[in-house]
């Protein structure tokens, strides 16, 4: 009986524990995030502006890699590339994360000053579908935005 109860258990265990390990083995290094955005920009210098955001867009495209994915935003928070598509064309200047804190307006006033940077801030994570930190790092080509972040694991 005893050994039913742990065999249960530890199966139960193991479905349970799966999905998270999963997420985690698709977890984007904030170095891989920073690749994301230079590749991204050599991208968009080949290929051109509407084939590069268009590129970007694709849910099942070449620019999602795990929990990552390429953003792009013009100088007035108009959202350009995302893999929401339901963002695309809208200005997201007072978009907010879970705190309170305006996330695109900083990237713009950092990225009009600094070029390039990572900010922190807390949103929802595609992969494990739950709200966690993450360091999106961005940098300004010409007069857009180019970002991809990494989530920080749980503790």
């Amino acid at each position: 009986m005893i050994r039913a109860a742990v065999a249960a258990f530890a199966a139960a265990f193991a479905l349970l524990a799966g999905p998270a390990f999963a997420a985690d083995e698709q977890r984007t290094t904030p170095e891989q995030a920073q690749a994301m955005v230079h590749d991204a920009i050599a991208h968009y210098k080949k290929v051109g502006r509407d084939k590069a955001l268009a590129d970007f867009a694709d849910k099942h495209g070449a620019w999602i890699h795990g929990d990552a994915y390429v953003n792009v935003y013009d100088l007035e928070g108009k959202c350009l590339a995302h893999i929401n598509e339901k963002t695309i064309g809208k200005n997201m200047i007072d978009l907010r994360d879970v705190d309170g804190k305006y996330l695109i307006r900083e990237r713009i006033e950092r990225a009009k000053a600094e070029k390039s940077g990572w900010q922190q801030y807390k949103f929802y994570n595609p992969a494990s579908k739950k709200v966690e930190p993450k360091d999106m790092f961005f940098e300004r080509y010409e007069n857009v935005i180019f970002a991809a972040g990494a989530y920080k694991p749980p503790k």
